[in-house]
């Protein structure tokens, strides 16, 4: 194997290590905290993935970007986990909420993917209540708030999401056990401050910076709004890393 990064490759602990665990995240946007927070970490490619690796708690943690959207996604979780053992996956990442329950910062266990024992895992995790409730993966992202709340109301589920669906099949296609953690980001009445075709390019997987600069320079009246997301960001990562630190210790 090759290093596909400059994080170093370091030798293992002389400690007892558990089976391995496996991370998602759709954007190293979402998984930076996290990343930040595992141990002896080091970097490299297998099947053509990008994996960063490293322990918490002595626990050895492998995490794979999937990218944002159902065909990249596919092709990435397929590759990961062909070949591999895992004692369990955890899916996790960002969602928006398709109804006024859920508010940013919220933590969303997907009932209707996990397939862990739910029963298992505490109210709280990282000092925050999780909610259960059904996670919907949707084709693009939703930014109206009437769109929102119609999906919600039609499929009955609380958020959505780009990606879990793709990563729940491959998981039941090679027999990982799935665990589904959400953190909330935006709601029907804390949407995005611009429309998502700014905020992220899916073709691109990125940011066209100049498209979202010049959206800016239009509409210096959104500039608050942005800069208020981008707060709402910051903390949901901490409390998501913060969540999936304990929800690692308790395995």
């Amino acid at each position: 194997m090759r290093l596909a990064c400059d994080l170093p490759c370091k030798p293992e602990a002389r400690v007892t290590f558990h089976p391995m665990i496996a991370v998602t995240f759709a954007l190293p946007a979402e998984s930076s905290e996290f990343l930040r927070r595992l141990r002896n970490k080091s970097c490299t490619d297998r099947n053509g993935n990008r994996i960063v690796c490293g322990t918490i708690h002595d626990h050895k943690i492998e995490v794979l970007h999937t990218g944002v959207g159902g065909n990249v996604c596919k092709e990435r979780i397929g590759k990961f986990l062909e070949g591999a053992q895992f004692r369990i996956l955890i899916s996790a990442g960002f969602a928006g909420a398709l109804n006024d329950k859920l508010r940013a910062g919220d933590l969303l266990l997907a009932e209707n993917f996990s397939t862990v024992q739910l029963d298992e895992m505490r109210r709280g995790a990282g000092g925050s209540p999780i909610h259960r409730a059904n996670l919907l993966t949707v084709p693009s992202i939703i930014h109206s708030t009437e769109e929102r709340k119609k999906i919600g109301q039609t499929t009955g589920a609380a958020a959505a999401d780009m990606e879990t669906e793709f990563i729940a099949r491959a998981c039941a296609e090679h027999g990982v056990p799935l665990l589904s953690i959400r953190i909330i980001t935006d709601t029907p009445h804390q949407p995005f401050p611009a429309p998502p075709k700014i905020l992220f390019d899916p073709e691109q997987q990125r940011t066209r910076m100049t498209a979202l600069a010049k959206f800016f320079l239009a509409h210096p009246n959104r500039v608050l709004r942005l800069v208020q997301f981008a707060k709402r960001i910051t903390r949901a990562r901490k409390t998501l890393s913060n969540a999936l630190i304990q929800v690692v210790r308790e395995l």
